[in-house]
């Protein structure tokens, strides 16, 4: 059975009510496994709308590239 592939950039609420991005990159190691790193971003977004505006305007981001929480 294939792993359903990890979206590479996040979208999540923390626990003070701000959105943040997370950016996710996915390895895979010598037998098949993926290996999936991930950085969060220092700005705080108080819509989930400005941080994909964010991602769009930084990382050149694709509509079917955000995963939520």
């Amino acid at each position: 059975m294939a792993d359903a592939p990890v979206r590479p950039f996040l979208i999540a609420k923390d626990q003070d009510g701000n959105f943040r991005l997370t950016l996710r990159t996915t390895r895979y190691n010598s037998q098949g496994y993926p290996l999936v790193d991930s950085v969060l971003q220092e700005p705080l977004f108080k819509t989930a709308a400005a941080a994909k505006a964010f991602a769009r305007d930084n990382f050149d981001v694709r509509p079917g590239d955000y995963a939520t929480k």
